[in-house]
């Protein structure tokens, strides 16, 4: 089952529409954190498991995916694996946060970034905006800057 969380935030203007995230995340604790520390800024849906997580992803694509290695179904390496092999969503920045030493294995599935838990908010952020941004950068002037910035 999964949550829909679109919140105007007050970090943007009017005339700037909410970047619009997907986040793959299993546990009910976790997901109010994350939507207590990122609603304000962006519009979030929430996905429990894999399956939904790609289902959504590909019914409307979001900007960004924020992504925990242990969903259910289908983990968070087989999705970001789908994701990154469909040309439908393979330009989506994905960003791993999760409790698992496994950043070789994030990265070995085509993910652009990955996080540790616990939450730190500001880290959280600062490498959204980073990739949103870099997204804007790309489309505007037709290349791919992305990196795999070490991070948490």
């Amino acid at each position: 089952m999964s949550e829909n969380i679109e919140i105007p935030g007050n970090k943007t203007s009017a005339a700037q529409p909410l970047a619009r995230l997907l986040i793959g995340e299993r546990d009910p604790f976790m997901r109010r954190a994350l939507e207590r520390t990122l609603a304000p800024r962006f519009a979030l849906t929430f996905a429990e498991d894999g399956v939904d997580l790609l289902q959504r992803a590909l019914q409307d694509a979001p900007q960004l995916i924020v992504l925990e290695a242990l969903l259910p179904i289908k983990d968070g390496f087989q999705v970001c694996r789908e994701l990154k092999s469909n040309p439908v969503t393979r330009r989506i920045p994905v960003i791993f946060f999760t409790l698992l030493f496994a950043e070789e294995r994030a990265r070995l599935a085509g993910s652009d970034a990955f996080i540790s838990k616990p939450l730190h908010e500001e880290e959280l952020i600062k490498t959204i905006l980073r990739f949103l941004r870099s997204n804007e950068s790309e489309a505007f002037h037709g290349t791919n800057p992305h990196e795999y910035p070490r991070t948490g």
